[in-house]
């Protein structure tokens, strides 16, 4: 058997080790669309922050993993798959035969089109030479203008602030991370930030960036200008589809996918940032680009290409963010359900927030800041959907009794 994968991030990894336990003599090859060894985006931040180099990036030893376990890594892009005669075109031209593809390419940062976006002074942070080009710039008191403040860009925040930058974060929505936290848990975290030194702009956007001497001046919807040596986008990520469109695979968000993670031709798999696959809490085929999920798609997508029948039975959406100290979490729908109950406790001058979204007695959702003790119980309750009976009323009445719920609604099943 061959099997071929496109991209060497965590689902193609996954995938690959798992296809070779479960296959010692098949073909296995990864095709990488940057120069570097497969290494996790997740990790970058820890390398702007100095606490790694950039072999600590990497996802396995590039110096005898992959040899050893004769899986072989082609860092070249992929330009066609010809589906009809199983075939794939590297970027030196060559073809490459597969009996079954994997496509998990993952994403791409998405820019909003501002004027002077393309200034030498701009750069995303999603590859290592973006990273290399921030810790170039991104020199104690320079002055940084970080463009969103999503989950990416506040994890960027915090390598930007520990790097010792005078920073501004401007964003769009009304509050921080806007598709993870509601108001009150958004806001507490911006007041967290500028509590920290540093300031953050909501309900505000870039209009412009133009040249100023040795840096780059930006123009907001408020009126007011930033002179900045750096200006870093984080606004959001797209789905690279280019390659399974042109392979008239069936496209969405992302690749749509099956319960098997198999895309609309049965030999060829997608998986990670780019598939379209089953969430666990609406039931409906969504694009999760968080790395849990991705690592999941691999191996279930892998298992199926060998053979093994495996059901994707959805994967939850969750986000943990640390931000300077302050925890952040959302699971699952956060945001509530028509005709659900909900609780919240807040307390803003201990930047404490708990919310907990119910439908019927099931726990679907929860956000939270501040909070740390019960995040794993938080995941549990949502991820198995247990019957909560009598113990959502008194979750109503305080919602940090999570862990005593658990205890008794486990051990009654």
């Amino acid at each position: 058997m061959q099997y071929l994968i496109i991209g060497t991030g965590p689902a193609g990894v996954v995938a690959a080790e798992t296809l070779r336990k479960q296959h010692k003599d098949a073909a296995i090859t990864l095709f990488g669309n940057e120069p570097e060894p497969p290494y996790s985006r997740m990790a970058i931040p820890y390398f702007l922050e100095d606490q790694i180099s950039e072999t600590g990036t990497y996802l396995r030893d590039p110096e005898s993993y992959f040899s050893s376990n004769y899986i072989e890594v082609i860092p070249q892009q992929v330009e066609a798959i010809d589906a009809a005669a199983h075939t794939v075109t590297a970027q030196d031209g060559r073809s490459h035969s597969y009996d079954k593809l994997l496509i998990a390419n993952g994403s791409s940062p998405f820019t909003p089109p501002i004027p002077g976006r393309d200034h030498p002074r701009v750069s995303s942070c999603w590859t290592l030479q973006d990273a290399r080009n921030i810790v170039k710039l991104a020199t104690p008191g320079s002055r940084v203008v970080l463009i969103g403040a999503g989950f990416i860009g506040c994890i960027v925040l915090e390598s930007l602030v520990k790097r010792g930058v005078e920073l501004t974060v401007v964003e769009t929505g009304d509050r921080m991370v806007p598709r993870m936290l509601d108001e009150k848990a958004g806001g507490l975290l911006k007041d967290w930030c500028e509590q920290k030194g540093v300031q953050v702009k909501t309900s505000c956007s870039v209009e412009s960036i133009e040249d100023s001497a040795d840096a780059a001046r930006v123009t907001l919807s408020d009126g007011s200008q930033l002179d900045a040596q750096l200006v870093i986008t984080a606004t959001g990520v797209r789905a690279n589809l280019q390659l399974a469109q042109a392979a008239d695979l069936k496209t969405d968000q992302g690749i749509l996918v099956n319960q098997f993670l198999q895309t609309s031709d049965p030999d060829i798999y997608a998986a990670g940032d780019v598939a379209q696959a089953l969430d666990l809490s609406t039931g409906d085929y969504q694009v999760q680009a968080i790395q849990p999920t991705a690592t999941d798609h691999g191996r279930i997508a892998a298992l199926n290409m060998s053979g093994q029948e495996t059901e994707h039975h959805g994967s939850m959406n969750m986000n943990i963010l640390d931000t300077l100290g302050l925890i952040s979490c959302s699971f699952g729908l956060w945001m509530g359900v028509d005709g659900g109950d909900s609780v919240e406790r807040y307390n803003a001058d201990e930047f404490r927030y708990i919310n907990l979204q119910f439908e019927e007695d099931r726990l679907v959702g929860a956000s939270c800041s501040g909070m740390t003790q019960h995040v794993g119980v938080l995941r549990g309750l949502i991820e198995t959907g247990i019957k909560l009976g009598e113990w959502k009323d008194r979750l109503m009445q305080d919602p940090h009794c999570l862990m005593e719920a658990w205890m008794a609604r486990t051990q009654e099943i």
